[in-house]
């Protein structure tokens, strides 16, 4: 029996040339797929940039506090920021300085314009004692602690030097007769810099401020607390003055959260107030 040879399964060149066309296709269709890919992606590249010479960066810049205040608003900030000694105890410790005296003025030098130019020399007299020195506190109130307290005795010399250069509270106190002593207090430690009587005065002068002080029922610090419940702030200024031939008259500076200054006339009578102006420099 004869037997055949075994056919070995070969493609046949058609078969080939099919497979190798597929293959070519199919690398061509990769390389456009790559070529497509990188031009989209620096495509989108390009775009951004284009973007972004278009539109300008954002820049958030925080404005600062005190660039919208006034030139007298950032010089009463920078005052009352240094300030640790309250109204009231400036008050306390100048009434502390004169004997059976009663305070007719008290000021905060620096945040009014029409501050007084007042620096006494001290003298070669005896120094007060006595007199109460506040503590420091954590920032000026207008908010009264009541009645002056303290061992007066007669003024003199200054009786405890500032401790540190800062911002000066400035009281006229007033005897029975009216006689005005000047009190100079340092604003940081409460310490008194300076008290002595006021030698302009004249018998007239006197007279005046006797009869002020007959004719105020109410205290500065009833007249304070009136001011501050009408504005939250800081008193900076209680003055004894009379209300244009109608009685006589507390006039209160209080200095609000906004730095302006709003002066109010009350009544030394009954604490009604009777005027009030805004100062929006």
């Amino acid at each position: 029996m004869r037997l055949d040879p075994r056919r070995k399964n070969r493609p046949s060149p058609r078969s080939r040339n099919l497979k190798v066309t597929g293959a070519a296709a199919c690398v061509a269709a990769a390389a456009l797929l790559l070529t497509a890919c990188g031009q989209s992606s620096d495509s989108a590249t390009s775009s951004a940039t284009e973007a972004a010479k278009v539109l300008p960066q954002k820049t958030t810049a925080s404005p600062s506090a005190s660039a919208d205040l006034t030139e007298a608003q950032q010089e009463r900030k920078r005052v009352l920021d240094a300030t640790k000694t309250t109204f009231d105890d400036a008050a306390t410790t100048a009434v502390g300085e004169v004997a059976g005296g009663k305070l007719v003025d008290l000021d905060l030098e620096g945040v009014d314009d029409d501050d007084r130019d007042e620096s006494p020399s001290p003298t070669g007299t005896g120094s007060p004692t006595g007199s109460p020195s506040p503590t420091d506190a954590a920032s000026p109130t207008g908010s009264p602690t009541g009645s002056p307290t303290g061992s007066p005795t007669a003024s003199g010399s200054p009786s405890a030097s500032p401790g540190a250069e800062g911002p000066v509270w400035v009281a006229e106190v007033a005897e029975k007769d009216g006689t005005i002593h000047t009190v100079r207090i340092n604003a940081v430690d409460g310490k008194v810099m300076d008290a002595r009587v006021d030698e302009d005065q004249d018998d007239q002068d006197k007279q005046q401020t006797a009869r002020w002080l007959a004719e105020a029922t109410q205290t500065p610090e009833q007249a304070a607390k009136v001011a501050t419940e009408k504005k939250k702030g800081t008193v900076t200024s209680v003055s004894l003055d009379d209300n244009d031939g109608n009685g006589v008259i507390w006039s209160v500076d209080v200095v609000g959260s906004d730095w302006k200054k709003t002066t109010f006339d009350v009544d030394a009578k009954n604490d009604t107030i009777v005027r009030e102006e805004t100062d929006n420099d």
